[in-house]
């Protein structure tokens, strides 16, 4: 396992995070009312302080009173403004000191403002879900919001007994008192805050193919209405798990569970052991397959081998966008050659000035980015051939699970399963703009 922490702020969202200190886990206690949209929580965080003496640190937290905040059982000052909750304790933080946070805090959650609209924690007609890419999380609980500061997380959550919850994990236990009914979830593999997912609805859970011994428990969680229509549309998720075990090495984590929401959703959300699809994603006729292929990837790709930083966003999307052709080629679709062909030509139609190792804040969800990032796994395909392409896969997948990667990582990862340098490749398709000729199937070599 590599973990390979950040050493600043993240450069494009400076004001999340705190790279002077790492939680090591997050334990979450919630109390949630639909109707009135009212949470309330008790944080217990448990973080080590970095190299240096930490006199006072940040989490980030939305629009929400502060009840009470303890650092190691003892009153600090602190200031909460601007989604940031600066922390100073009753006397600095030893270096290397490990360190517990309590914080108690209550209002009514809403998305967090960005250029992509609202994220975060989204009140829905009955119920709640939670989409956070990229600084959501801090709409409904303080947390150190960077991507490369992975943690575990137990999860509680107090709703009325109509609801069912859902949180990407283990459900260790449901306990029904009275009119309302509290959920335990296990998150033990670390997972970054935007991550954590969770859904509050009215759902049927039901169960996608057989486990059986050593398989990976697969559930789904849909309104009751929506059933006929989704048993079509996942029918083939067990063997996409199959098929990417297979391709990338095992799942990593306990279980894997897909919500669908009523509501449409403009595109599925993933979060660690969790997927969230809108009502517009399941038609009866698997029109959004290669989305239920490329959520489950993400899984591998982005969840249990995470970026650093967000300039590196191109490592979870355009492995994800491959991963969608690689089940088209292994289920009697379109080639990945095929697909990569088209995407190719459209992204000669359209600008060429995007990097994909650093695109730039607005740029980071473009569309050019999936499109491109998946040529470039082709590209780099082409050029290895596909026994060490896909040892290169496994490899990636196995000696970075859990860990956090830059796209230097990659690029050195990959170069070390060729004899021939790939320099000028990643060079062209990832450092460079100008959209490079189409690889070609065979050899590599460009057409």
């Amino acid at each position: 396992m590599t973990v390979q922490q950040a050493a600043g702020p993240d450069p494009y969202f400076p004001a999340n995070g705190d790279a002077r200190y790492r939680v090591h886990r997050y334990e979450l206690a919630l109390d949630y009312r639909p109707g009135p949209n009212r949470l309330s929580g008790t944080a217990r965080i448990n973080a080590i302080a970095g190299r240096a003496p930490l006199p006072e640190f940040q989490l980030n937290l939305g629009d929400f009173k502060i009840g009470r905040i303890r650092v190691d059982g003892r009153q600090p000052h602190y200031t909460h403004r601007g989604g940031r909750l600066r922390v100073r304790p009753a006397k600095p933080l030893r270096a290397g000191a490990a360190f517990t946070v309590e914080v108690h805090w209550s209002g009514n959650p809403k998305p967090v403002a960005s250029p992509w609209g609202g994220l975060g924690w989204e009140e829905l007609t009955d119920g709640a879900l939670v989409a956070s890419q990229p600084i959501g999380a801090p709409s409904w609980y303080p947390c150190n919001d960077r991507p490369a500061d992975k943690a575990s997380y137990q999860i509680s959550i107090t709703t009325p007994s109509a609801y069912a919850v859902v949180a990407g994990g283990r459900l260790l236990t449901r306990t029904t008192k009275a009119s309302t009914t509290t959920w335990v979830y296990e998150q033990s593999a670390p997972t970054s805050s935007y991550l954590v997912g969770l859904s509050i609805g009215k759902y049927q859970t039901v169960l996608l193919g057989d486990p059986g011994l050593g398989g990976v428990p697969q559930h789904g969680h849909i309104p009751s209405d929506l059933l006929p229509e989704f048993s079509r549309d996942f029918a083939r998720q067990p063997a996409m798990m199959e098929l990417f075990q297979d391709l990338f090495g095992p799942y990593p984590f306990d279980e894997y569970a897909v919500v669908v929401t009523e509501e449409e959703l403009d595109v599925p959300v993933e979060a660690q052991g969790l997927s969230l699809f809108g009502a517009n994603h399941v038609d009866g006729a698997r029109g959004s397959e290669r989305l239920v292929a490329h959520e489950l990837a993400h899984q591998w790709f982005g969840n249990s081998v995470s970026i650093a930083d967000w300039r590196h966003i191109w490592l979870n999307e355009g492995f994800a966008k491959y991963a969608e052709w690689l089940w088209s080629e292994r289920s009697g679709g379109r080639t990945a050659h095929q697909h990569a062909a088209a995407a190719h030509r459209l992204l000669s139609t359209l600008p060429q000035d995007l990097r994909l190792a650093d695109p730039g804040r607005k740029s980071m969800f473009d569309d050019r980015l999936y499109e491109r990032g998946g040529v470039t796994v082709h590209a780099v395909r082409c050029a290895l051939g596909d026994i060490a392409f896909f040892r290169m896969l496994r490899g990636w997948a196995s000696l970075h699970r859990n860990g956090t990667v830059t796209t230097a990582t990659f690029t050195s990862h990959a170069s070390r399963f060729t004899s021939e340098p790939l320099d000028q490749l990643f060079e062209a398709w990832v450092y460079g703009t100008r959209l490079p000729p189409m690889p070609s199937a065979e050899t590599g070599i460009a057409v």
